[in-house]
């Protein structure tokens, strides 16, 4: 067993200020996430606690003061960011995919997996949580030209850096020492089959499966089925998530007008301040399109975040009222059954 400072485990100035001398000894940080229960690290070891809430509202990455007997939870500390998306599927709720990472690894491939829409989404996503974007591209090895996708990664946002690595080979991993040592953590995202499990491996020296090429579509096949936080060889974190099929995006509003800056500072110019930037007059977008100085591709990926954000956060807000309404009304009716038992 390895005990950690709480250094060691990325603490910092955010989360001091949440404690006090008194509370410091019971600080952990959260590994695992479970149905019923959090695993942390902390300087006493490893814990596994019980929750007072459900666990779907912790995740890996979080801080946490203990209870004094360090078998529960007492508290979560608030978080510096906070990765999520909506649910996949019909669920209108939110999904927590990691917290308290300093970096987002958007790990694809130099081949088909490469794609422009996909990675603006995971891009507004990184800057609405606060993160620091990293475009790693993978399989340099399979490629003529690996810098070619990573010129076309950083032209999609100032904020960006690309790397291009062979992750196979153990010689290349220190790229990435800059963005997973001394506390820092680093989580990677990415479809399933673009090698973050090959990444995590010899960034961890973990064992976790990893599988070949399928040779009908240059795609990897998917190995990581869970989150956790696990030390890297560098002395930070690495988080590696599961491949997503899909990334709903809501609540992302700012995100996405960071990663599209210079179609909203366009926007700022149009005639009309309702302009929905299709046939009005006095659209400065438009106008943009016409110079050759706006890809109307990128015009139309910017239109799809911003309708998808809009839907889908409204959905959010609308179930979130009717838990809440639900829960009053629950919280009313156990009061009025005490107050008839005399109780």
């Amino acid at each position: 067993m390895t005990d950690y400072t709480l250094k060691d485990l990325g603490w910092s100035p955010f989360f001091a200020a949440q404690t006090d001398p008194e509370t410091l000894d019971f600080a952990a940080r959260i590994s695992t996430v479970a149905r019923d229960r959090v695993t942390v690290l902390s300087p006493h070891g490893t814990l596994i606690l019980r929750t007072p809430e459900t666990t779907g509202d912790y995740a890996v990455g979080d801080w946490v003061l203990t209870t004094p007997d360090r078998g529960a939870v007492a508290v979560r500390l608030e978080r510096q960011t906070s990765l999520k998306r909506r649910a996949a599927g019909h669920d209108v709720s939110a999904q927590l995919i990691a917290a308290n990472v300093e970096t987002f690894g958007i790990v694809t491939s130099c081949n088909e997996d490469f794609n422009i829409a996909r990675l603006e989404r995971y891009l507004a996503l990184a800057a609405s949580a606060g993160c620091m974007p990293l475009i790693i591209l993978t399989k340099s090895d399979l490629c003529d030209d690996p810098g070619s996708y990573a010129k076309q990664a950083e032209r999609l946002s100032p904020l960006v850096t690309a790397v291009t690595l062979n992750a196979t080979d153990p010689d290349e991993l220190d790229t990435l020492a800059p963005w997973c040592r001394n506390g820092q953590t680093l989580v990677l995202a990415g479809s399933s089959g673009v090698g973050k499990s090959t990444l995590s491996n010899l960034l961890t020296g973990g064992e976790a499966a990893t599988q070949g090429i399928r040779e009908d579509d240059a795609k990897g096949r998917h190995t990581t089925t869970s989150r956790d936080l696990a030390r890297t060889r560098f002395g930070g974190w690495l988080i590696d998530t599961p491949g997503m099929r899909s990334l709903p995006l809501a609540d992302v509003a700012d995100g996405i007008e960071a990663v599209f800056e210079d179609i909203e500072t366009l926007a700022t110019g149009c005639k009309f301040n309702d302009c929905a930037h299709e046939t009005e007059p006095g659209c400065a977008i438009q106008a943009a399109v016409e110079a050759g100085d706006l890809d109307p591709k990128r015009l139309k990926r910017w239109q799809k975040l911003k309708r998808e954000d809009a839907q889908n956060s409204e959905a959010l807000h609308e179930a979130r009222a009717r838990h809440r309404s639900l829960h009053k009304t629950y919280r009313g009716a156990q009061s009025a059954k005490r107050d008839r038992d005399g109780r």
